[in-house]
């Protein structure tokens, strides 16, 4: 097979997809830091129906992104990894010019799903392009460079809206800069593997094969599984900040937007350093287990009598996000674990296969501990969270290492 590989980490293609990426995640994240003035905007004003007009916006979000994962996964490896990348933006543009609008809960709730089913195709696509354009020993820094820079786009998001303070406004700054990242994508090239894949009589983007093939399904969740403490600590922790900080040492002046702001200065810094880690320890598992130990500590921490102020707390949330770093590992693995063929559905779906397990985490966290058991928010929390990183070191053990694998292959029915 022939392909056409640049051999620098820093050329066009990682360029645009740190672009791509660094607008999903401002519109990905923007609802966390302004959800709770959005919301009082729309006539919801008591502490109860806030946190449940926010848990029915971000969990049909997540939704969207679910749904959104599997059509532009599919479509990336059927059309190719452009065509996602083009049809994506226009769609979240289009939903987040439209979020400034909305009226209501209900309005704004579907609007977050379309723009979740538009958002999906972003990253995967993206780091798909990246992995098949760049040589196996540079494609772990480069898929590293892509997530450190596009994780910095909720810190645009936080600064946007604390010198507008006006959440409309940075919704439809959102749609903007989709339509301006749209241009700049005129100038990247396809992939060379998925144009020979193409001429090839395979089956291409076919989802049903990771349920068809035993070990591939395995492979599949397993992959899924290893990202999940990601949303866990954004979702739920972060997001939360405020009232976990109140059920941690009573009056506070903490801002969830702020926190994620805080949280994801971390996570890219982080999302660079285990790319460096990882090549430098030639493994992508390893590195992985030392981000999930550093997870755990700062969980731990979190929910100890050292969270005991504001500032503390705020430095958790930027702990979090540097442990929760592994992102850019998680991803890349996704990706490095499939054939050419059905490349850019898995590493489509899988991350979105994450992001869609919030509201699975949000039924244990509050439907069940805290709902149906009357369990205070402080111990759902940690009870949840033990479970998801019980699964998720389960399934990392099992997982296959991918550094240096080589990607010019197909799968088979």
């Amino acid at each position: 097979m022939k392909n056409n590989r640049s051999t620098s980490v820093f050329n066009i293609a990682v360029f645009v997809a740190a672009l791509g990426y660094f607008v999903d995640i401002y519109d990905l994240l923007l609802f966390t830091i302004v959800r709770k003035p959005s919301i009082i905007a729309l006539h919801v004003t008591d502490p109860a129906g806030i946190l449940t007009a926010s848990t029915k916006i971000i969990n049909l979000q997540m939704v969207g992104l679910l749904i959104g994962g599997i059509i532009w996964g599919v479509l990336g490896d059927k059309k190719g990894r452009l065509s996602v990348l083009f049809g994506s933006i226009i769609l979240y543009s289009i939903a987040n010019i439209f979020t400034g609008f909305v009226q209501n809960v209900d309005q704004y709730a579907w609007a977050r799903f379309v723009a979740g089913l538009g958002l999906a195709g972003e990253l995967g696509a993206g780091i798909t392009l990246v992995s098949e354009l760049l040589p196996k020993e540079k494609r772990g820094i480069g898929t590293s460079i892509v997530a450190g820079i596009g994780l910095s786009g909720a810190i645009l998001a936080y600064f946007i809206y604390y010198y507008t303070k006006d959440w409309r406004i940075c919704y439809f700054i959102g749609g903007g800069l989709g339509f301006v990242l749209l241009i700049l994508r005129i100038s990247v090239a396809e992939s060379g593997m998925f144009k020979d894949v193409r001429e090839q009589n395979v089956v291409r983007g076919n989802f049903l094969m990771f349920f068809t093939n035993v070990a591939r399904f395995k492979k599949y969740l397993k992959a899924i599984l290893i990202g999940l403490p990601t949303w866990y600590c954004v979702g739920i922790l972060i997001n939360l900040s405020d009232r976990f900080a109140k059920e941690l040492y009573g009056v506070n002046a903490i801002d969830s937007g702020r926190s994620i702001m805080f949280s994801y200065i971390g996570v890219s810094v982080g999302g660079i350093c285990i790319g460096i880690i990882s090549q430098w320890m030639k493994s992508r598992k390893k590195p992985l287990f030392l981000f999930y130990a550093l997870t755990i500590i700062s969980g731990i921490i979190f929910f100890s009598p050292l969270n005991n102020n504001d500032i503390t707390m705020y430095l958790l949330c930027g702990a979090l996000g540097f442990a929760t770093g592994f992102w850019a590992v998680f991803v890349t693995m996704g990706a490095e674990q499939f054939g050419t063929n059905l490349r850019a559905t898995a590493a489509t779906t899988i991350p979105n296969m994450v992001r869609g397990s919030l509201p699975l985490m949000n039924l244990l966290f509050k439907n069940l501990f805290q709902d149906s058991w009357k369990w205070g928010i402080v111990k759902s929390a940690e009870y949840t969270g033990s479970i998801v990183i019980i699964i998720t070191l389960i399934a990392a053990f099992f997982t296959e290492e991918t550094f240096n694998k080589d990607l010019n292959y197909v799968e088979e029915l």
